[in-house]
């Protein structure tokens, strides 16, 4: 690729480039074409704290009261395994069966349709005949990441029913303000309307549960009968016998005798509104609470849906019964302001800093018509954005910061050769087409890699990829509008007389003069700069060339070693600090529920004490606890929620009102917790869902329960050898104590089947459900049962009477065998198989990296272990699979990018060698990006990967520019190799310093800003930043040598040529 010889005179008409160089009006008309649309466009778009997006994956799940997990696995899991396992597009099934219910997830394969699996996989499900009678019907859907806007704590002594009532009323009131759709009640038990009958009116009156549960169905109902048409119209026929409340149901005749008379349930049964018998209760600061979950759907945003949540709240307080507080919890919308402020003030100062040094290595006109490219780029690109599906989110925010420099690039070589050609003496017009000319086919190719370069981040698989999507989607969009502002606006500008004429006149050139006065002074400087110091290094890095080289090589390889030796750590997941700590203690399964109120309590206790030892006892909002529910921040608990599980979340105010991050606050209840002897584990987070918890877990497989759960215990042990590990957990606990029912052949002489017997344990137990209606958005389940003192008591059991189906009776313990037996927890399944999890979690700054221990564990700890149980199985799992999985199509990606990138250059350069001279600066780049991470003391992660694929395009910008340069003095000027490239580096030393610079200075406020909530966004930027400064001085000193020992490869050098 050449230029053409600008002495040469070109004809100044011809070609696009040439028009609109010529026709300001069409260029300034392109210009506000591209800024209203982009406006428009923006205000289009719709605004969340983060990117809403559904995952590639579908959840089954199947409600099965009163059942326990083998029942569910049996009944349940197998069915559907099997009718999903022809399904197109499914590349694993993973089951989980636990008590009363089951839950199957299907991840999908990347190349799937999700609403056309989703539709088989609905359609297959609904085909199952063979579920149990008492299993409720599959729900089906794709799982989503869905925007949380707030959390409100509805608290107070008062009773469950009355905070309910009240949550319940103000659910429904927000739902009536403008922009608020979804608001969730979290933490209450489904109401129940119980009918409790003694065992002793069952025998005298001789009936069963479940005849009254019948009676009950078969007299509270509602049923339409048609219509009668009559000659007056129709009149509608209906049965009006719907009983909502418990008081309604005690006139309900159960049993009647030959003279008429009738015993009604309320003569035999406690009838009452009551709440379904789960362990579980919620707590904030001590008082009784339920949580609401405000979300944004649609075009809703965070900072109104928060606005109209505040004034409701300001506006009910004079309403508000007494006793009830409610108390915010989270405001996401603060985190989305505190985090916008934050990127738009860094973005500012970004831009501030560009502007400053396009203004001293341009004169001001030009500095300011190529800084006016920024807005038009950034605007103009939200025309692209509108049709890909992004939004306005912290991610979103930062890809236009990360583009903020990079986005000149094609405007400052543009300019910049125009410029140079006005030095030159060409008049304005003549350096405006000649000059865009020139370089247009290079900016064309250098925009070009860039988006190359972008591209691989936009096949990332799961969830890291979904949020990845919004980075390229805006870079790209905004270097798109940018190639065309730089080649068809910018020009323009640059062109007219006109603008000189009107300066002129309204006095302006006196404020160019003084504002130029900073180039004037640095641009003589910058050219003594080159010719003292630039050219005589790039002199001798050229006659030294295999030196050279051989330098560069020598550190790529000390930077391979440092990277390998451990110098610089790889997290995949960055530390990211939520407003929020949480904790999580799991008890044996099982465990009484009162140990559970015990150790919420001393959850509570121990977060106060580490306020206090900190010195901040204000710094929060309030403490959210709670028995019998976890938070979805942690892996789910062996056996799910239940008694076993305690959880609590400290609620901090915004980071500009405290002095403590989360994380020392963490590590401070952390100490204060300590030990918890019966404990099987305790878990703190304080980051995000997904990015806490357990980062290493395996599955383990074997055919035999019995060496599968032999196996993870090992492992576990093994696991408990490595210093700053915690959170260890094999998998294995024992279950409920359980007694089983065998019939015996005295109770079959008296008719009593098998079912029978079932049935009649189950009504007195768990209940008969009579009838199921909604009530109000409340659904409300009629349960037929034994009083609650005799349901609580094992002895109730072995004395219970049964009344048989012909009249007669017989205790229990003489219809059945009783066996003593354990449960399951839970039973987890893979593709098929019966599987247990071993999880552990890598301390921060324990010296101990999970990618390490996983290490350790695959080249020694599991081959012992197969080696000790043949036919063993393993798959790591969790933060483990995401990251191999991510890697993976990340390279796989970035391969693809660095063939295409070499396309792109090998066609204009109509070369195989040069392109790969240009791409010597991206490991460089790399280089530069690791020795960032080291320099500001941080990890290598999932971000800084980004911005190392991303980096690759930046950095052959200015290789390229070079090159071009060094083919035409070649050319045109017929110079020799070694002249071509030093005065091809002289020549281009200001535009290539210049858009490393300005890349650089764009990101550096990011770079070097202190607060914890950018701490997830500045590895990408520091990747980027330090990776162009360094690759500038790779391209100015290293990519020359390169060139140069080509040209003696080719014979084309000779050393007698090589002067001055």
């Amino acid at each position: 690729m050449t230029e053409p010889e600008p002495d040469k005179q070109p004809s100044l008409k011809g070609g696009s480039l040439s028009w609109m160089a010529r026709n300001p009006v069409a260029a300034n008309l392109l210009m506000l074409v591209l800024l209203l649309a982009g406006g428009l466009s923006m205000f289009q778009l719709k605004q969340e704290v983060l990117p809403e997006f559904a995952l590639e994956t579908i959840e089954i799940f199947v409600s099965y009261p009163g059942s326990g997990p083998e029942e569910v696995e049996q009944g349940v899991l197998l069915a559907i395994e099997e009718a999903v396992s022809g399904v197109n597009g499914i590349k694993r099934v993973s089951s989980t069966a636990r008590e009363n219910f089951g839950f199957t997830v299907l991840e999908l394969e990347s190349y799937a349709d999700p609403t056309i699996v989703l539709s088989d996989v609905k359609n297959n499900v609904d085909a199952i005949l063979s579920f149990p009678q008492l299993a409720e019907r599959p729900t089906i859907q794709l799982r989503q990441f869905r925007g949380r806007v707030m959390d409100l704590a509805i608290t107070g002594d008062q009773s469950e029913s009355t905070i309910l009532n009240y949550a319940e009323l103000v659910r429904d009131e927000l739902l009536q303000r403008d922009g608020i759709s979804q608001v969730y009640i979290f933490g209450s038990r489904p109401l129940r309307i119980g009918v409790e009958v003694p065992e002793r009116e069952l025998r005298a009156y001789g009936v069963t549960l479940r005849q009254i549960a019948q009676s009950v169905a078969n007299t509270a109902l509602e049923l339409p009968g048609g219509g009668v048409r009559t000659p007056a119209g129709e009149i509608l026929l209906r049965t009006q016998e719907r009983r909502d409340f418990a008081k309604d149901f005690a006139d309900i005749p159960v049993v009647s005798n030959n003279r008429g008379g009738h015993l009604r349930l309320g003569d035999i049964a406690t009838v009452s509104e009551t709440f379904e018998e789960i362990e579980k209760e919620s707590f904030l600061d001590g008082k009784p609470a339920l949580r609401l979950q405000v979300m944004r759907v649609g075009d809703e945003t965070p900072i109104t849906i928060a606005d109209e949540v505040n004034t409701y709240l300001e506006e009910s307080k004079a309403s508000r019964p007494d006793g009830i507080g409610v108390v915010v919890l989270d405001d996401e919308s603060l985190e989305y302001r505190e985090r916008i402020q934050l990127l738009q003030r860094n973005a500012w100062m970004g831009l501030g800093l560009v502007l400053l040094l396009l203004g001293l290595f341009l004169e001001p006109r030009l500095a300011f018509w190529v800084m006016l490219g920024i807005p038009i780029s950034v605007i103009g690109s939200f025309i692209v954005l509108s049709f890909t599906g992004a939004s306005l989110n912290m991610i979103s925010f930062f890809a236009f910061m990360v583009t903020l420099g990079i986005v000149v690039d094609d405007a400052i070589v543009v300019g910049e050769n125009i410029y140079e050609l006005r030095e030159r003496g060409a008049s304005h017009l003549e350096a405006a087409v000649q000059g865009v000319r020139q370089i247009g086919g290079p900016v064309v190719f250098a925009v070009l890699t860039n988006v190359a370069a972008f591209m691989p981040m936009m096949f990332v698989p799961g969830a890291e990829g979904k949020f990845a999507l919004q980075i390229p989607a805006v870079a790209i969009s905004v270097l798109l509008l940018s190639l065309i502002e730089s080649l068809f606006v910018l020009p323009a500008h640059l062109s007219s007389e006109k603008y000189h004429r009107l300066q002129r006149m309204l006095g302006i050139p006196f404020f160019v003069h003084v504002l130029g006065y900073p180039q004037r002074v640095f641009n003589p400087a910058l050219h003594r700069f080159v010719d003292r110091v630039y050219i005589p290094c790039v002199r001798f890095a050229g006659r030294n060339r295999f030196f050279t080289i051989a330098s560069g090589i020598a550190l790529l390889i000390v930077c391979v070693g440092v990277v390998l030796g451990g110098m610089i750590g790889f997290v995949f997941h960055p530390h990211v600090d939520k407003s929020a700590s949480l904790a999580q203690i799991v008890l044996p399964f099982g465990s009484p529920f009162e140990r559970s109120q015990e150790l919420r309590h001393y959850l509570d206790e121990a977060a106060r004490r580490a306020l206090d030892k900190l010195g901040e006892p204000d710094a929060i909002r309030g403490i959210f606890s709670r028995a019998g529910e976890s938070f979805s921040e942690f892996p789910p608990p062996v056996g799910g929620d239940g008694s076993h599980v305690i959880s609590a979340m400290v609620s901090l105010k915004p980071a500009s009102e405290r002095e403590i991050t989360a994380r020392e606050f963490t590590k401070a209840w952390r100490e204060e917790i300590g030990e918890i002897m019966d404990a099987e584990s305790v878990a703190l987070t304080s980051e995000f869902a997904g990015f806490g918890g357990p980062n290493i877990e395996v599955d383990l497989t074997h055919r035999s329960r019995e060496s599968l759960e032999a196996a993870a215990n090992d492992l576990a042990k093994e696991l408990r050898a490595f210093d700053g590990l915690s959170e260890i957990n094999d998998g294995v606990a024992l279950g409920k104590p359980q007694l089983s029912f065998k019939i015996k052949p005295e109770a079959q002489s008296l008719g009593i089947t098998s079912l029978y017997l079932a049935n009649y344990i189950r009504d007195s137990y768990y209940g008969a459900e009579a009838l199921r209606q909604q009530r109000g958005r409340n659904e409300i389940r009629v349960l037929v049962r034994l009083p609650e003192e005799d349901r609580r008591r094992l002895q109730s059991v072995e004395d219970m009477i049964l009344v048989a189906p012909g009249g007669g009776e017989i205790p229990l313990s003489e219809a059945a065998d009783i066996v003593r037996e354990r449960s399951c927890t839970d039973i987890q399944r893979n593709n098929g198989r019966r599987i247990i999890r071993v999880s552990a979690a890598a301390e921060d700054d324990s010296g101990t990296s999970a990618n390490d221990v996983v290490g350790i564990m695959k080249s020694e700890i599991l081959p012992n272990l197969q080696a000790r149980y043949p036919g063993l199985g393993y798959q790591f799992e969790g933060e483990q699979k995401n990251q191999a999985e991510f890697m993976s199509a990340l390279i796989n990606g970035f391969a693809i990018a660095m063939l295409v990138i070499y396309g792109l250059l090998a066609i204009p350069f109509k070369s195989y060698i040069q392109p790969a001279i240009i791409m010597v600066a991206i490991p460089f780049g790399i280089v530069g990006a690791l020795a960032g991470h080291l320099i500001m003391d941080y990890e290598l992660s999932m971000i800084s990967m980004l911005g190392i694929v991303a980096l690759s395009g930046v950095v052959v910008n200015d290789s390229l520019v070079l090159i071009v340069s060094a083919n035409r003095y070649r050319s045109d000027d017929k110079l020799n190799p070694f002249e071509a490239v030093c005065r091809a580096g002289a020549r281009r030393f200001r535009p290539i310093l210049l858009t490393s610079l300005t890349t650089f200075f764009g990101l550096l406020p990011m770079i070097f800003e202190s607060s914890p909530q950018a701490r997830f966004l500045i590895p990408m930027a520091i990747s980027l930043g330090f990776g162009i400064l360094f690759a500038t001085v790779i391209v100015l000193l290293l990519v020359p040598a390169f060139y140069l020992v080509v040209e003696d490869v080719r014979g084309l050098y000779v050393d007698e040529d090589e002067t001055g």
